[in-house]
């Protein structure tokens, strides 16, 4: 799954923005400031935020830690990391992008307070490993993190469904040219599992003494938060 993620990524990489900015009319820039609020970083802390794109978490977390603290932002693809670099200067704020496999971080053990992952863990080929990596990188009493889509119900979760399988294809086709990658994101965020079931592949993950499920707009999405052994 990896090889075929990437190459999608890749072909949306210089449309991502603009299209994700539409398709979530705003929304997501709220969910990432929950994203960091629910994280504990403060001023001076040390995060790292996998599966970065554009950068777009990792320079929201910077701006929370300010000059005395790190930023890393990593991702498997390239392509997506080409914007992030001017995106952080013309913020004028300080961010280290690599190119990393969140399942394989280079990076040492416990030297990072916070591990952030916003969209993408559904992404990898295995989540628990991922979960368990992130763990592995970030001190004891830190936390990872974790935003991803959820599966509402209701009313509301038939609508979102409709605009999942509908709306969202034929928008990001239209932006990207890549209908494709618009069946593909709804689809795996559809059957990933969210809520509790989340929470049992945080505890297979071994890592985590405490985790918690934070459901956003009736459970569109969640933040994951779970405090390293």
């Amino acid at each position: 799954m990896s090889t075929e993620v990437r190459q999608m990524f890749s072909s949306i990489a210089t449309r991502y923005d603009v299209t994700n900015e539409v398709l979530s009319l705003g929304v997501h820039r709220l969910w990432r400031r929950s994203a960091v609020k629910l994280s504990g970083a403060k001023e001076g802390s040390h995060v790292l935020d996998c599966a970065t794109g554009t950068g777009d978490l990792a320079l929201a977390f910077k701006r929370k830690v300010g000059p005395t603290g790190r930023v890393v932002g990593t991702d498997f693809c390239p392509e997506m990391l080409e914007s992030a670099p001017a995106k952080a200067a013309k913020a004028g704020l300080e961010v280290e992008f690599q190119v990393q496999d969140a399942m394989a971080l280079t990076l040492p053990d416990n030297s990072f307070d916070v591990a952030s992952i916003s969209f993408g863990i559904r992404n990898v080929d295995d989540p628990v490993k991922c979960l368990q990596e992130m763990a592995r990188v970030v001190r004891p009493g830190g936390r990872v993190v974790v935003l991803e889509f959820g599966q509402p119900t209701g009313p509301y979760g038939a609508l979102f469904r409709f605009y999942s399988k509908t709306v969202m294809p034929a928008i990001g086709g239209l932006l990207t040219g890549n209908r494709a990658a618009y069946q593909y994101l709804p689809r795996t965020a559809a059957a990933f599992p969210a809520g509790e079931r989340f929470l049992s592949l945080m505890d297979q993950a071994g890592a985590y003494s405490e985790r918690a499920a934070h459901p956003l707009l009736f459970g569109t999405a969640y933040v994951y938060v779970g405090t390293v052994r």
